[in-house]
């Protein structure tokens, strides 16, 4: 199998199906998983990929044989795992690759209550003691059991009181499933609201026969917003491949920022919870810590990255966080992320009144933002170096070094942080306006790949 350290990343386990992450893998995961986390009980839930249900069965063999019991909650999505998690009181793992193609598979894991495990809360240890248990061989016996149990009502229930949806007016909305999770939740979750649904690839299908299940790549919304402007639909909404992303089109068909659904929510539940904490990463507008503030609120910036934005609501009792991969957090849901409150909240919005998504989002995104824009470079280092060096001598620019370099000058910042996984640098760019904008995206990108 190689080294397991390859599919172990920062947050999850990914990895090519058979070549890196096969059954006996993911049965020494298994094991590995009950001994270094003590969990009594685990509960596993599983995307549609082919490769998902063997391994997910070869991951509670494993448990099982550590004394563990197993509650198998079938086909869902990443965010049904942390409600399983969540409200069951059990540690939890998904089988998914996310929107990675169809040869690759992998795990997302949680301790009970939804807490996340990553590579400084117990996943390295998870890696290192499964590998010795492929070495040695895990073993058969253990009294544990598996049992089987079907929480997507109870996960859609669940969502619809955290929301009050009772007042809004009839809404035309196209889902784009993208052949992922959000075929099988969407309907649940939906059933009984004033929605007129188009669906789009609501068919599972681990394949993904039509585009990748990845809204932050504009080529994957272009059937979403031909079918919003087809139907004359009120709101599109995009999720990725295992649903606990969700992106947002307008009326108009067109795209908008994750940073302007993380103000509207922000202000929604500061209504609810004045003078609350609101997380923001630090690529995120510039116009959410403002609103936010305006609002009442208190934001507090994080590096990028589910782990740290989970991390800092805990410490701080945040209610709500939001990052620019549309990734969307709240206190009410264990301090996970859920793509589908956060389309909730979006069609409370709008269904509670008669404008267009597009007026009532004009005053929460206030800026021109250039998007996440990658470039391969041999030394990242040293592209980042002469970053800097470019702009040190000019007046009024400020320096921040908490995830990557973030330069900031009058009306204007970008931030450049360096891929963990790959030669990148990935550049994200604000400004007042359009013009400046691309004045400061293309000066710099120009620096990054002389």
């Amino acid at each position: 199998m190689g080294d397991l350290a390859r599919i172990f990343k920062a947050y999850d386990v990914r990895g090519v199906v058979p070549d890196e992450l096969d059954e006996e893998t993911a049965r020494a995961v298994g094991a590995a998983f009950v001994e270094v986390t003590g969990a009594g009980s685990v509960v596993v839930t599983h995307d549609m990929r082919a490769s998902s249900v063997p391994l997910a069965a070869a991951f509670a063999r494993g448990a099982v044989s550590r004394g563990a019991d197993v509650v198998d909650t079938g086909l869902g999505s990443t965010d049904m795992l942390y409600y399983a998690s969540g409200s069951l009181g059990m540690a939890g793992v998904m089988f998914t690759a996310s929107h990675n193609p169809a040869r690759y598979n992998g795990m997302k894991m949680c301790r009970a209550g939804a807490v996340p495990i990553g590579g400084e809360t117990g996943l390295t240890e998870i890696r290192d003691r499964a590998a010795e248990l492929l070495a040695s061989g895990v073993g058969d016996g253990g009294t544990g059991t598996v049992t089987r149990r079907d929480l997507l009502k109870g996960y859609a229930d669940h969502l619809r009181t955290l929301v009050d949806l009772s007042g809004i007016r009839p809404l035309r909305v196209v889902v784009d499933a993208g052949n992922g999770m959000a075929g099988h939740t969407v309907p649940v979750v939906f059933e009984g609201l004033p929605v007129e649904l188009t669906a789009l690839y609501f068919e599972l299908d681990g394949t993904f026969p039509n585009h990748e299940a990845n809204p932050i790549e504009p080529e994957n919304l272009r059937d979403l917003q031909k079918a919003v402007l087809d139907v004359g639909a009120d709101i599109g909404l995009a999720f990725d491949g295992d649903a606990d992303r969700c992106w947002v089109v307008d009326e108009r068909g067109e795209s908008v920022s994750p940073s302007t659904i993380t103000a509207l929510v922000a202000a929604r539940e500061l209504a609810k919870q004045p003078g609350a904490t609101i997380i923001h990463n630090l690529i995120t507008s510039l116009g959410v810590p403002e609103i936010v503030t305006e609002h009442g609120g208190v934001p507090v910036r994080t590096r990028v990255g589910h782990s740290f934005i989970k991390a800092e609501m805990a410490r701080t009792g945040a209610v709500f966080g939001g990052e620019h991969s549309a990734h969307y957090y709240f206190k009410d849901f264990w301090f996970a992320d859920t793509g589908m409150l956060a389309a909730l909240h979006v069609l409370a919005a709008l269904g509670e009144q008669d404008r267009p998504l597009s007026e009532i989002l004009a005053r929460f995104a206030r800026y021109a933002a250039s998007g996440e824009i990658n470039s391969t470079v041999a030394d990242q280092r040293a592209a980042t170096a002469r970053v800097r060096r470019t702009f040190e001598d000019r007046d009024g620019v400020t320096f921040d070094e908490l995830d990557g370099l973030t330069v900031s000058g009058p009306g204007w910042w970008f931030n450049l942080r360096p891929s963990n996984t790959e030669p990148l640098l990935r550049l994200n760019a604000e400004a007042a306006d359009e013009i400046q904008m691309a004045a400061i995206r293309d000066e710099v990108l120009a620096v990054v790949r002389s």
